[in-house]
């Protein structure tokens, strides 16, 4: 809907004493070139240049867009960007509050501007992922005939939440989380700038690192604390947010880590060595510290898919496809809600039977082939799938181990020099239990005992 008269004097209140806004809010840009992170997304000619009006030029109009992203990645934030640069009607909803009722009465404004005076409309729907289809129904003749031209926010996966019809008439952009420089830029511009803080009080260099990290790449979130913060810093008398106060205002400690520094490798070794070890608490410990010290979640899932492999293996095979399901999912969702699958991942690794014969194997027939332990494939072995080579032997003499009631076919298969050795010595731990016993037939079968 368009805004009402008490809306409007707020707003107009808020431009004349924007002391009283939030930071968020009052370091809100004002024009794409102010806008922090997503530059991806603003390059010359992209739809959001074109949608403000910057070379939207001739028969091809902006298109309608989906902004998909976390939270406090600028969704909003692009939107009051079109609502503020274009000369076009700019009409906000949000999907929490608004139905097919108020979506109508829009489109049905924006109709008659279009025909009566000839003015576009924006429509910036917000968390559009919780309109039902019927309601997303609702939008389409407005976006297929440009009545409107949408903005549709959300935090949900587009192609599970919005419906095709809907989604295949516009253009998805995906917003990706700030970086740590994104968010450092921001909190010196917010101390800094007339709109902010003014200069009012500083920021050392171990507060802005804590505020960076319990920021996770949201804007708003960084600002919220940055603000509440400095208001207890002026409260003191002091001239700088010390790392106490920030501490005291926003209820966190700051970890004792350093994501490019020892303890960053410290604590992984010691998450990876506890979970080697099977002590499931002290492993949570370790995760715990990174994850407030907010590192890369990414980092973390990769940890435990070499931990699967490396010390546990097949005494427990479905070790790696957690670590792996784990790693996938923690890659879609992000912090805050991949801890959750972390510690999950986490716990059923530490508590699996532990194994590196797997580990140990491989490495034992890496060591023999760099000391030039390899030799020729066996002639029975070698392709015989091109002209001539029946009459080189390939594959003379093959058994084909299908043929046989057992499946297994008493013929060497390694090259002579190694024809004895013997890579997997499997535990009785586990799993590994039932493979020691396939290892102990087959090696019998292959006519060569327990090498």
């Amino acid at each position: 809907m368009e805004p009402d008269l008490f809306t409007a004097a707020a707003e107009e209140r808020q431009e004349k004493d924007p002391a009283g806004s939030p930071l968020a809010v009052r370091m809100r840009p004002r024009t794409l070139d102010e806008v922090v992170g997503q530059q991806h997304l603003l390059k010359p000619g992209s739809p959001l240049r074109r949608l403000v009006g910057e070379g939207a030029k001739g028969p091809a109009g902006p298109s309608s867009v989906f902004l998909w992203g976390p939270p406090g990645t600028g969704k909003t934030t692009l939107a009051h960007v079109v609502s503020k640069a274009t000369n076009k009607r700019f009409v906000e909803l949000s999907a929490i509050t608004a139905g097919v009722k108020e979506v109508r009465a829009v489109i049905e404004a924006a109709r008659r501007a279009t025909g009566g005076y000839g003015q576009e409309t924006v429509l910036f729907l917000d968390e559009i992922h919780r309109f039902s289809k019927a309601q997303q129904d609702s939008l389409l003749p407005a976006v297929e005939n440009r009545w409107v031209t949408l903005v549709a926010a959300t935090t949900e996966n587009p192609y599970f939440s919005v419906i095709s019809p809907l989604l295949s008439r516009s253009l998805l952009l995906t917003l990706e989380p700030l970086t740590d420089d994104d968010v450092r830029g921001l909190l010196r511009r917010a101390l800094a700038d007339e709109r902010g803080l003014k200069g009012a009080v500083g920021l050392p260099e171990d507060t802005e690192g804590h505020l960076v990290r319990i920021a996770g790449g949201d804007a708003r979130r960084a600002l919220t604390a940055l603000e509440a913060a400095a208001g207890a810093a002026l409260d003191q008398g002091e001239s700088e947010i010390t790392l106490a106060t920030l501490e005291q205002t926003v209820d966190r400690a700051a970890v004792k880590y350093d994501r490019d520094g020892d303890q960053h490798y410290d604590v992984a070794s010691a998450l990876i060595k506890s979970i080697r070890g099977s002590d499931v608490d002290a492993a949570l410990h370790y995760l715990a510290r990174m994850i407030e010290a907010g590192e890369d979640p990414r980092f973390i899932a990769r940890r435990l898919m070499i931990s699967a492999s490396e010390d546990i293996g097949l005494a427990d095979p479905h070790a790696l496809p957690i670590a792996v399901a784990a790693a996938q999912a923690v890659a879609m969702i992000g912090f805050p809600e991949a801890a959750l699958t972390l510690s999950h991942a986490t716990i059923a690794l530490a508590l699996a039977p532990k194994s590196n014969a797997a580990t140990t194997a491989i490495g034992a027939a890496l060591e023999d082939v760099r000391k030039g332990l390899a030799g020729p494939v066996p002639a029975h072995l070698r392709d015989a799938h091109y002209k001539g080579a029946a009459k080189l032997g390939h594959a003379q003499g093959y058994v084909y181990p299908h043929d046989l009631p057992e499946g297994i076919a008493e013929q060497q298969y390694a090259p002579d020099a190694l024809k004895d050795r013997a890579y997997y010595t499997p535990t009785r731990h586990g799993g590994e239990s039932r493979y020691a016993d396939a290892v102990d037939w087959t090696r019998k079968h292959l006519g060569r005992g327990r090498s």
